[in-house]
């Protein structure tokens, strides 16, 4: 089939526009692929991977436009091409200046136009976030840095400035936070309530305040951190933030801390303030144990930690939910039984890089090694991640996958790809999947991925085999998308659909464990207190932005501007352009004239 393409030199544009353009393309008549996409090392892998290579894309950077299709004649491919740029221009057009579509181009802009902002929400692409952040502190702005591919050097000298100024930076690559009820990022809609959150872990706060929801609890605010802050090099800056501001929110009675399990000291630096900070403090740092007080409550999943802040805010007396449990007795051994003899592995897909953890940590003693991007054991690294070995979960919102394009939250193309890679492999037994919800995601996920659910079943079966699709849906019937609805149409697709991702990994490694794989072996670290919580820092700013429903400045995608608007809290968007061209000289001289 012909191939059209062209490099549109220094043209900008966000990931959603890409992506919404690249949609158009591909429905032309004659189209058997397309692809819009910033120049990026990895896009330009990943086009040449798809066949739609051509000779001018070698010479192509990562700020420069790449639109190239395949189709059944040339004309059809061209078409294609000029269509991809005409929904650009459009969308352009309808967020460009203008007397009723005016946007600033600078922070300092937007906030004399939005005067109450306190917090700017930054999607740029991760080389740009500084400078961008920057900008925002000197207006006086807490930042939720959405922006992944921050270099951790960045993240350090960012928060060293933050707490400076007496200012709150959640990132980099924080997705998820809730302030007085408004969902920034990707977030679901709960009711309020007396438990408030920190997490370096931004699908496990959607998890563990979806499942409060659930419960029959409410929440005052979920603050994101970013997944290195409780790595040795930043130090839990964030989180200790966070801790400090919900200990003195009279609204919160009930705190709970979810991560990946913290660098050591960390660790132990967190859990001092935490038995410190006079509240009930529920710990799910995922895969560790945490020793245990009269205040500090250790969970060992995200589910167990919803339900313990629920009993602990509003008493045993409460009707939570119960949660439908579709591991019946035999269940497992009747899956495994309808596998063929080659079928043996778990291959888990992941959007959510939390709910991809929590997976690991709880199939490991189930069923042995798994191989992941992602993995517990430094050994368990997969490489290539474009091809699974064995039982192999993966995290598809990593940074291999999202340099230079869409978070999978919003763009379902890489994970449909994968799941019929995955489907082909004669050894995959149980595909395990997550459906996250909320504001800001896909505003179908089930729909996106019920066709290709289908189709791999198909091919399955054609081939012999039956392959055990399992998995969860992250979000509430409140949600934009409705949980109800969206497990409706998984169901009907062929997917076993549990109540929480830690369920969901439980049937998976029992199906596998039937067919015969055996634990790992090992026992979760423990984690100990500290003698003395650290000194709080400085807090007072951060306690009045948890006072008042936010107004907010948004730099980057305009998606999120849109879903804040959706949610009627004040926004103003940024009309942001790469600074010099995103020429890396020319950004390198400016940073040195600026510093």
């Amino acid at each position: 089939m012909p191939i059209y393409g062209i490099i549109r030199r220094s043209a900008y544009f966000d990931s959603v526009a890409l992506m919404l353009a690249q949609g158009e393309a591909r429905e032309l008549p004659g189209v058997d692929e397309a692809g819009v996409v910033m120049a990026t090392d990895a896009n330009k892998m990943l086009l040449r991977d798809s066949g739609l290579d051509f000779a001018e894309l070698t010479a192509a950077g990562p700020d420069d436009l790449v639109v190239v299709a395949r189709a059944a004649t040339a004309s059809q491919a061209e078409a294609a091409v000029n269509r991809a740029l005409e929904a650009l221009t459009r969308r352009r057009a309808t967020t460009g200046a203008g007397p009723e579509t005016y946007r600033p181009r600078t922070i300092a802009a937007a906030r004399r136009q939005l005067p109450d902002a306190g917090l700017a929400l930054i999607s740029v692409p991760g080389r740009f976030a500084r400078p961008v952040a920057r900008e925002a502190f000197e207006a006086g702005l807490h930042v939720l840095l959405f922006s992944d591919n921050v270099p951790i050097e960045h993240e350090i000298e960012l928060k060293r400035q933050s707490l400076e100024r007496g200012l709150l930076l959640m990132g980099p690559d924080c997705g998820t936070a809730i302030v007085h009820g408004a969902a920034l990022g990707f977030a679901n809609r709960v009711r309020q309530g007396r438990i408030g959150l920190v997490g370096a872990a931004g699908t496990g706060l959607q998890e563990v305040t979806s499942l409060i929801h659930r419960f029959g609890g409410g929440i005052t605010h979920a603050i994101g951190t970013g997944g290195r802050d409780l790595s040795a090099a930043v130090g839990g800056v964030t989180m200790l933030q966070g801790l400090r501001a919900l200990a003195q929110d009279p609204a919160t009675t009930v705190i709970v801390l979810v991560s990946k399990p913290p660098a050591p000291a960390v660790a132990a630096r967190l859990l001092a303030s935490a038995v410190a900070c006079g509240k009930p403090v529920v710990v799910n740092f995922i895969g560790a144990t945490v020793a245990e007080s009269a205040t500090v409550h250790s969970a060992a999943t995200l589910e167990d930690a919803a339900r313990t802040a629920v009993r602990l805010a509003y008493g045993p007396d409460l009707d939570q939910a119960a949660l439908r449990e579709t591991t019946l007795r035999g269940l497992p051994a009747q899956e495994a039984g309808r596998l063929s003899a080659s079928q043996r592995y778990v291959r888990g897909l992941f959007i959510g890089g939390t709910l991809c953890y929590e997976a690991l940590a709880l199939l490991r003693p189930r069923i042995g090694p798994v191989w992941s991007n992602t993995p517990i054991v430094p050994s368990e690294a997969l490489d290539p991640v474009t091809r699974s070995r064995e039982h192999t979960v993966i995290d598809m919102g990593g940074d291999e996958f999202t340099q230079g394009r869409l978070h999978p939250m919003l763009d379902p193309f890489l994970r449909q790809q994968r799941i019929r890679q995955e489907a082909a492999d004669p050894e995959t037994a149980v595909l395990l999947l997550d459906v996250v919800l909320g504001y800001g995601v896909h505003p179908d996920p089930a729909g996106a991925l019920a066709p290709v659910l289908r189709e791999a079943c198909r091919d399955a079966q054609a081939k012999g085999c039956r392959l055990s699709i399992v998995g969860s849906v992250c979000g509430t019937d409140d949600d934009p998308q409705n949980a109800a609805v969206q497990r409706e149409v998984l169901l009907e697709a062929g997917m076993i659909v549990e109540d929480s991702n830690a369920r969901a990994c439980r049937l998976a490694g029992l199906i596998a464990e039937a067919r015969g794989s055996r634990g790992a072996g090992g026992t979760a670290p423990m984690l100990t207190a500290a003698e003395a919580a650290p000194a709080w820092p400085e807090i007072g700013p951060v306690a009045a932005l948890l006072r008042r429903p936010p107004a907010v400045i948004n730099v980057g995608l305009e998606l999120f501007a849109e879903s804040l608007q959706a949610q009627g809290v004040p926004v103003v968007s940024v009309d942001w352009r790469p600074p010099a061209g995103g020429k890396p000289r020319l950004m390198d001289l400016l940073d040195k004239l600026e510093g």
